[in-house]
């Protein structure tokens, strides 16, 4: 039977979407998915699970200030999001408007600067901004962090800091690679000294990250493009702990969706590209071993992504008992460790 909507449903209490990050970073309680069970550790218990010559893959993509507040020519209210540049001085972006704008229109954001919507591309408008400065300083300068949208407060001075990783250097996301979130300098430095390495790649997370699925038959779904970056030194260091026994550890759903979007054609290859791979269960994971990761959405993408990493029944049962025990949910929240499962089918 083809896979519905109905298979990646689940009740979550409002209770349990984290509102805010824990008190520091690596606070956060951590649900291992072993073959005995589920395991409920801390965070800082992640080094039990990791064994020397494993590599953990990290994405080192920086928020932007993304949201923008401003008018119509007509005077009305909007709400701009944008999804990712295109060049210097033109992007994607959602609108928030009472009526859409039309095509050749100007809009005034932030009481700072014009854009001029030149059409659209799909769910998305496309904007001209002003050549005058680059599009991320403009955004830096006048936007807003966009925290996501199951988040029920405005963006924060504390957000500033905890809604990036403390490696993020590339910018260009408007969503944080949330399981990055956990690490902080004391984590990493403790891996170092267990023997467990890192390396990085920078796959930009756009909006439609939390856009959901409409389509009840899965297979019809089409998923966004995101723009991925996967350096030479990241591909040796992956050749390197293969070769010596070591898993490859995604770091999240983004890592792991470059990783696999890299080795679709053959042999992992550096490069960079745009991706829009949708990972289902059925599909034949190259590249991940092990997977760090929050927890995700009903009904959404990577939810699907994590039941074909480990399988529909044991990602089912793990959400289960992380409701019943009470885990934080989403961006802010906890995290789960998965391992591949041995051979990827819908069980």
């Amino acid at each position: 039977m083809p896979l519905t909507l109905d298979d990646f449903d689940y009740e979550l209490p409002e209770r349990l979407i984290a509102q805010r990050p824990p008190a520091a970073r690596g606070g956060s309680r951590l649900l291992a998915i072993v073959d005995s069970g589920p395991r409920d550790l801390s965070f800082r218990q992640l080094p039990t699970l990791l064994r020397a010559g494993d590599l953990l893959v990290f994405n080192d993509s920086r928020v932007v200030h993304a949201r923008l507040h401003g008018v119509k020519q007509t005077g009305g209210r909007i709400e701009v999001l944008v999804e990712r540049a295109l060049g210097p001085h033109q992007a994607l972006a959602q609108i928030r408007a009472s009526k859409s704008p039309a095509a050749g229109s100007r809009l005034r954001l932030a009481d700072a600067f014009d854009v001029t919507v030149l059409g659209r591309v799909g769910e998305f408008f496309h904007l001209a901004f002003p050549d005058q400065v680059p599009l991320l300083e403009l955004l830096e300068r006048h936007g807003e962090l966009p925290l996501p949208p199951y988040i029920t407060r405005g963006a924060g001075d504390g957000d500033e800091e905890r809604y990036q990783t403390v490696f993020a250097r590339h910018p260009g996301s408007v969503a944080a690679p949330t399981a990055g979130l956990h690490f902080d300098q004391a984590m990493l430095d403790e891996l170092r000294r267990h023997g467990v390495d890192a390396a990085y790649l920078t796959l930009h997370v756009g909006a439609g990250t939390f856009q959901p699925v409409r389509c009840h038959d899965i297979s019809r779904h089409r998923m966004h493009r995101e723009h991925y970056l996967l350096p030479d030194a990241t591909v040796a260091a992956i050749s390197r702990t293969r070769a010596a026994g070591g898993r490859i550890v995604a770091v999240g759903t983004t890592s792991l969706r470059a990783l696999e979007s890299a080795a679709r054609s053959g042999p992992l290859a550096a490069g960079s590209g745009e991706t829009d791979i949708f990972i289902v269960p059925g599909f034949r994971f190259q590249v991940a071993d092990a997977l760090l990761t929050n927890f995700h959405l009903p009904r959404s993408t990577l939810l699907m992504l994590v039941s074909a990493f480990a399988g529909i029944a044991p990602i089912r049962a793990a959400y289960a008992h992380a409701i019943e025990a009470e885990y934080r949910f989403f961006s802010y929240g906890d995290a789960m460790f998965l391992t591949r499962q041995a051979c990827n089918s819908n069980s």
